[in-house]
């Protein structure tokens, strides 16, 4: 398949203006293929040659102003058009269309609770050609309008209001002007809530074994959706520019949701089956208002090509927690952005792959689908964040409002976004964004705390990196009550980075915060008194954001190799017990388990660190024996059970089907606890069997995909590695769950000799089965517990001699920079 350049794009462009796409799809031929015939309306400004992408399985036949061309001419995914003559247009194209099984172009999905099919649409980010004839670039914006003919009994959603015209037809309202990546169908017997808002209706809908799940959180979900609708509504003066607002939770989705205008489709996964956290809920109602800040910046308002993806991902991350927070109950999103999404975009910024957050230049599609990353979406949000910070919201929303206006139903570049901006402000916003926007890395803030006279002190802060910062600096002391233990805000400076000049600070605090607020990005240090403070009080500190201010720092200086990978259990060890924030519990325990135990520390230290978490969790459920914090409860023993290096304790949890005081288990803390049994070898296909039979979703497919492949045994590891890597059948879901089961630290010597093969065997499966599967194949199916000099000199071998496609070669870069800074930690806590 060949791939668009942005000069192709650029060309096609200047040739065509694309007015409308009359689609029609009959979903009604089988399990393998649909029909798809589209018409497009099209003029030519100038005669000269260009192409239109398809992928089919068969194209049936052409014509352009009703001549037929050849449908041989097809030249992997284009179709040349050689002759236009300047003027009006019509091409027609009839072809078969594969389904996909990898969640990209027409997934299909028969739910193995009931047997119900369905199809839905992901066409991002040039997938359009998988399911219709379409000249694919985001700047030929056309009108849609869309006919599908379905299965008896199926309701068929799409951009626009839906009606059914009979004998399984359904018919689409034309949606205004909007990219061909947008365009949007979900079609099966869906269970549907509906409820209109404002004169506008809005739909939630999932599969039919969902209906109790979907129901018991309707309320919620609309209400959220409401309260977001509202607050958008009164910042932005475009009103919402849709017939509808449906919000579809489909399976096998790839992404966490995705922002097709009218119809937003989610992981259903959100709809959820098990007992969750508050702090789950609230990320599911960021994912809300994240989507439906695209509408006006992405749907409205589109990129012009995808160097700027930026413009869409990160004004809808930093949109999504901001609404939030203003408009719902969920007023500490910012602490829970801090703690995972902040830790993704530093990440990201320190790997080989980083690229500035507005990048020059994205020479084609598949360079471009490697940057939605945590560069586009939390960097870039954090850089919104200080933008505003520095700007003020007021002007903020003024520039945002004029580019809504200039530029609806349109396309638009980071120079019309800035223009825009700068209309607002008396403030240099170019050399603002040169200094963010084109940049990369992570620049570190190190204080440096200077007695002056009279007992007081002045502070300057070091800066490694380029960039202008504004920041709050937090000077807390320690309370001399009678529990001792808690520290207090004594001020809170604004300093602005490059410094003109000492701060003066008064007296010594007990500890100095740089980016207390977490309104800059930037990873922060500590003065040595004020990390002796965080060692003995971090749990005193008054706010959850201030936390994870110090815990990101702590995170940092560990990944650098500044504090030993022990250091930072024993803070979580001390502290950990006693916070009340659960995004920071959660976000704490996943980096002590994830990267700590199971990569920075040598197999050696490993199960003394096991053993540190799983007192910990312990701790957490003692704590919790009262009933009032059942989310904290909750993340306790989720740890508990997969630290667990012994399995008589969950085993006994699994038979009596609770944990004494609670929770009872359901079914994702059963299949939990059957895959750590599993990894310990206390379990087998008897019970998995047994436990699917109990539980046989789509879920618990994926539960017993990932039980059998962590089972300890030669031939379930040779079964694994095969439905992985010697054939297609496993669909992206149920791939990376096997992925996640067949690597496991505890069976290292077990799945030896399945690292050099993991080399040899990722490159043709990712060539083979596309982009979706090669980001599993690098992210999920990566030997990570392999923390060793050869593991890294094999996949620097790989990357050097053999060819990985794009997604699988973005993957391996950042899998294996990984791996060295993990190497990078031991050597430099190595006794």
């Amino acid at each position: 398949m060949s791939v668009l350049t942005r000069d192709e794009a650029q060309t096609r462009a200047g040739l065509l203006d694309v007015h409308r796409y009359t689609i029609d799809l009959d979903l009604t031929g089988g399990d393998e293929t649909f029909d798809s015939h589209t018409l497009i309306a099209f003029s030519a400004r100038t005669d000269g040659d260009t192409f239109v992408e398809i992928r089919p399985a068969e194209l049936r036949s052409v014509t352009l102003d009703g001549q037929p061309l050849d449908p041989e001419a097809l030249d992997g995914n284009r179709l040349p058009l050689k002759n236009l003559t300047a003027g009006e247009h019509e091409l027609r194209v009839h072809a078969a269309m594969r389904y996909s099984r990898t969640g990209e172009g027409m997934h299909r999905f028969t739910d193995p609770t009931d047997g119900e099919t369905y199809v839905y649409t992901q066409l991002f980010l040039d997938d359009v050609q998988r399911v219709f004839a379409a000249f694919d670039q985001p700047d030929l914006k056309a009108v849609f309008e869309l006919s599908v003919r379905a299965p008896q009994g199926w309701t068929v959603l799409a951009n626009g209001i839906t009606e059914h015209t009979g004998d399984g037809r359904w018919r689409a309202a034309p949606t205004p002007p909007i990219s061909t990546y947008l365009v949007a169908v979900a079609a099966g017997p869906w269970h549907s809530v509906r409820t209109e808002h404002r004169g506008l209706p809005f739909g939630l809908h999932c599969r039919r074994s969902l209906a109790p799940h979907l129901d018991a959180d309707a309320d919620e979900l609309l209400d959220i959706t409401r309260a977001c609708y509202d607050r958008y509504h009164e910042k932005f003066d475009e009103p919402y520019p849709f017939d509808s607002y449906d919000q579809a939770f489909v399976p096998e989705f790839n992404a966490g949701a995705m922002e097709n205008p009218g119809l937003v489709t989610f992981r259903d996964e959100f709809v959820y089956r098990s007992a969750v956290t508050d702090t789950e809920r609230q990320t599911r109602a960021i994912v809300i208002a994240h989507e439906m800040a695209h509408m006006w910046f992405g749907d409205l308002v589109t990129l012009k090509w995808w160097d700027d993806i930026w413009l869409n991902e990160s004004f809808a991350e930093y949109m999504g927690y901001q609404i939030l927070t203003e408009a719902t109950r969920f007023a500490d999103t910012w602490t829970d952005f801090g703690v995972t999404r902040k830790a993704w975009g530093y990440d990201a910024d320190q790997r080989p792959s980083t690229h500035p957050v507005a990048p020059e230049a994205v020479d084609d599609t598949a360079s471009a689908l490697l940057n939605f990353d945590g560069i586009s979406y939390a960097k870039g949000a954090g850089a919104l964040r200080q933008l505003v910070a520095w700007l003020g919201e007021k002007d903020f929303l003024a520039g945002i409002n004029t580019h809504f206006a200039r530029h609806k139903f349109a396309n638009a570049t980071l120079a019309d976004f800035i223009d825009s901006l700068a209309g607002a402000t008396e403030r240099d916003v170019h050399a603002w964004a040169d200094a963010w926007l084109r940049t990369t890395g992570v620049d570190t803030l190190t204080p440096h705390i200077a007695p002056g006279d009279h007992g007081t002190c002045a502070l300057t802060v070091d800066r490694a990196g380029s960039r202008p910062h504004r920041i709050a600096v937090g000077l807390y002391d320690r309370d001399l009550g009678d529990d001792g233990g808690h520290l207090v805000l004594r001020e809170r400076l604004h300093l602005d980075l490059p410094q003109d000049g000492a701060q003066p600070i008064g007296k010594r605090p007990a500890l100095l915060l740089l980016n207390d607020g977490d309104l800059g990005y930037a990873k922060v240090r500590f003065d040595p008194e004020s990390f002796e403070t965080v060692r003995k009080d971090l749990s005193g500190l008054p706010s959850p954001l201030t936390r994870a201010v110090v815990w990101n720092a702590l995170r940092d200086a560990v990944r650098d190799g500044e504090l030993a990978p022990g250091a930072y259990l024993e803070t979580a060890r001390a502290h950990l017990p006693l916070e009340t924030d659960l995004a920071i519990v959660q976000g704490v325990l996943a980096f002590a388990a994830t990267h700590i135990t199971d990569r920075y520390l040598t197999p050696e230290e490993r199960p003394a660190a096991l053993a540190t978490l799983s007192e910990l969790c312990r701790d957490l459920i003692r704590r919790t024996e009262d009933g009032d914090n059942p989310g904290l409860r909750l993340i306790a023993v989720r740890h508990r059970i997969d630290v667990a290096a012994h399995p008589d304790t969950i085993a006994a949890w699994l038979a009596d089907g609770t944990v004494p005081g609670g929770p009872e288990l359901d079914p994702e803390l059963r299949w939990r606890v059957l895959a750590r049994l599993a990894v310990l070898g206390a379990t087998d296909e008897a019970a998995i069997a047994a436990e699917l039979e109990r539980d046989p979703s789509a879920t618990g497919q994926e539960g017993a995909a990932r039980c059998r492949a962590a089972l300890p045994d030669p031939e379930a590891k040779a079964r694994a590695w095969a439905a992985m890597f010697a054939s297609d059948d496993l669909s992206n879901y149920l791939f990376s769950a096997t992925a996640r089961g067949f690597w496991q630290p505890e069976q290292a010597d077990l799945v030896r000799e399945y690292v050099p093969r993991y080399y040899a065997d990722a490159v043709p499966v990712a060539e083979r089965r596309g982009p979706a599967i090669a980001t599993a194949v690098g992210r999920d199916a990566f030997p990570a517990h392999a923390v060793d000099a050869d593991s890294l000199r094999l996949g620097e071998q790989c990357l050097r001699d053999t060819d990985p496609s794009p997604s699988l070669r973005r993957s391996l870069t950042d899998q294996l920079a990984d791996l060295a800074r993990a190497l990078r930690v031991r050597e430099a806590h190595t006794a």
